[in-house]
């Protein structure tokens, strides 16, 4: 579902926005908790289920968080057997300049002890284990925004 047709069938929030976060997981489900989430936080959120779209969204938005997930379904672009995940769409952002001062937190279902390592390698400025806790997320999204605005994120690239 596109993020246009997913954000017109709710109401925006009242209140002024705390920041922009686009939500790229492929899980409808997963997309509208955290959406509702975050919306109740205060933050005006973007979602997408597929990466392509994502980079779409990433070059024209003006984004404060990433929060990405890892696993996709295959979608048959490499040697047929897909081969996009989230850590390929970060590797992507992180040759953005729309994206080099923009902290990307990657979500994930896998083992923390295998993939927050990597996703930290890779360049990812935080890690949360599906399923999310919610407070716990906006609490990172609120920090590594403040660390952004004080200079204090160094870029991805």
């Amino acid at each position: 579902m596109s993020y246009e047709r997913f954000l017109n069938m709710t109401p925006a929030p009242a209140t002024p926005s705390r920041g922009r976060v686009l939500v790229v997981d492929d899980n409808p489900i997963i997309q509208r908790t955290m959406y509702f989430a975050l919306r109740d936080k205060g933050y005006s959120v973007l979602m997408s289920g597929d990466l392509t779209e994502a980079l779409a969204i990433v070059r024209k938005e003006k984004l404060d968080v990433i929060l990405l997930d890892i696993n996709f379904p295959p979608d048959g672009t490499v040697n047929g057997a897909g081969g996009r995940d989230g850590f390929w769409a970060l590797s992507w952002m992180k040759r953005m300049d729309e994206v080099k001062d923009i902290p990307i937190i990657i979500i994930s279902g896998d083992d923390p002890a295998s993939a927050s390592p990597r996703a930290r390698a890779a360049g990812a400025a935080a890690y949360l284990h599906k399923p999310i806790n919610k407070e716990e997320m906006a609490l990172i999204i609120a920090e590594l925004m403040a660390e952004r605005k004080a200079g204090l994120l160094p870029p991805t690239i």
